[in-house]
């Protein structure tokens, strides 16, 4: 038996050599149990932690290069603001920089907000004679009447005699039809100095009741315009799936889109989303605290908030025909300034002043004698882009300063654009 067992074993070994057994080096199996790291919460979060970190840099790289080098006088920035609307102007001595060289005999607030900008700038131009603000939001329109009659006959009233002040309950893309209404000659003639400040008051936001903030219960309204048809809420509960996730994707740039729509489609079954808090509350189920660390679910409810907001008022498509309407507007001369809040806007406001000055790259150029002789007398001017009707003051957009984003962390996402017409 001993033999026979030694037989079939050598056998064994001369047919199948030992080699045959051993694992292979670089097999399948091996590579994919021996070196595929495990993904647990703690490699995804260091994971998610060096995309931050890239992204932050990325982004402060961006900001020392078109960041305000003006110093914010806190006191001066006070004078201005509504306390009583907890609303602070941004970006208000870059803004009075822009129109500082001008002579702004008439002057256009297409969004008056609380007032603050357009108070600053009738003090800085005593030459002003004609004045026009702008808002859609009565409430808004309101403050800001308040504030500027109180500025015009209290703190500088011997400055703005004769001064005509307007303040119209419209929206800016009706430019056109308020100057000739107000005043034929300016719309015959144009106004020296526009701005657009396209971002939304402290008193909309700390308004629950106005549906805009995300920490605050409150209606899913969203309108700018109270006398406006369409809310938030019908968006989210009548309109169809597909028109719902485009709001978020294209409008919110919300990464989990889909998954978002099918959520909220699937909440109509139990009677739909009536409340900011609702709405909320099922973000916060859809995100996972891995994709965005802890509070991943804010940032997600914030693009889905602005995306609404920009359906609902119908913002990119009224500003894209709003900046032209400006620049029509405009004296020989005449400055546009925009600030916007966030990419879309600022992408929106880019190219509109590229297709002014001409869409053909070949027929853009950077003018250095004309650069020189802006910042003799500017020095905020950087880089300018020249056409055949208009110069861009700003060929990178400007940002605010280090201290203005401590003293109102609201500013940290504003970049400012100039337009002159020549």
């Amino acid at each position: 038996m001993a033999l026979q067992a030694a037989a079939k074993s050598l056998i064994k070994k001369l047919i199948f050599p030992p080699s045959v057994f051993a694992q292979p080096k670089f097999s399948l199996l091996h590579c994919s149990v021996a070196t595929a790291p495990r993904r647990t919460y703690s490699t995804l979060r260091n994971k998610n932690k060096g995309e931050k970190s890239r992204k932050q840099r990325a982004e402060l790289f961006v900001k020392r290069r078109t960041r305000s080098e003006r110093e914010l006088d806190g006191e001066f920035l006070k004078q201005y603001g509504n306390e009583s609307a907890a609303h602070v102007p941004v970006m208000l001595g870059e803004v009075l920089d822009v129109f500082a060289s001008v002579p702004l005999k008439s002057f256009v607030d297409c969004t008056l907000g609380a007032g603050g900008h357009s108070a600053a700038i009738i003090q800085a131009h005593p030459e002003m004679e004609f004045y026009v603000g702008l808002d859609v939001d009565p409430v808004a329109h309101q403050i800001a009447q308040a504030q500027l009659n109180t500025a015009l006959h209290n703190n500088f009233g011997q400055s703005s005699a004769g001064l005509q002040v307007h303040t119209i309950l419209k929206n800016f893309k009706n430019i056109k039809d308020v100057l000739h209404d107000v005043d034929g000659k300016h719309i015959a003639n144009g106004v020296q100095g526009i701005l657009m400040d396209l971002g939304m008051s402290s008193m909309q936001v700390n308004n629950a009741e106005r549906g805009f903030s995300v920490l605050s219960d409150g209606p899913l309204d969203m309108r700018m315009n109270p006398q406006a048809s369409l809310k938030a809420e019908d968006i989210l509960n009548f309109w169809p799936d597909a028109e719902v996730g485009r709001i978020l994707r294209d409008y919110g740039e919300e990464s989990n889109w889909f998954a978002l729509q099918k959520k909220i489609v699937r909440a109509r079954s139990s009677g739909g989303l009536h409340s900011t808090s609702e709405l909320v509350d099922l973000i916060r189920s859809s995100t996972s605290w891995i994709r965005g660390g802890r509070q991943g679910w804010i940032k997600t409810a914030t693009r889905v908030f602005q995306a609404l907001r920009i359906a609902v008022n119908d913002e990119l498509n009224t500003l894209k025909d709003s900046i032209n309407c400006c620049f029509d507007s405009l004296d020989s001369g005449g400055r546009l300034a925009v600030i916007s809040f966030h990419s879309l806007e600022d992408r929106i406001v880019k190219q509109a002043f590229l297709d002014i000055i001409n869409s053909s790259q070949e027929e853009r150029n950077t003018d250095s004698i004309k650069l020189d002789s802006y910042k003799e007398k500017e020095a905020w001017i950087k880089q300018i882009v020249q056409g055949p009707n208009a110069s861009i003051l700003t060929k990178r957009p400007i940002t605010p300063s280090e201290s203005e984003e401590r003293l109102n962390p609201r500013s940290r996402s504003a970049k400012l654009r100039v337009i002159e017409k020549i």
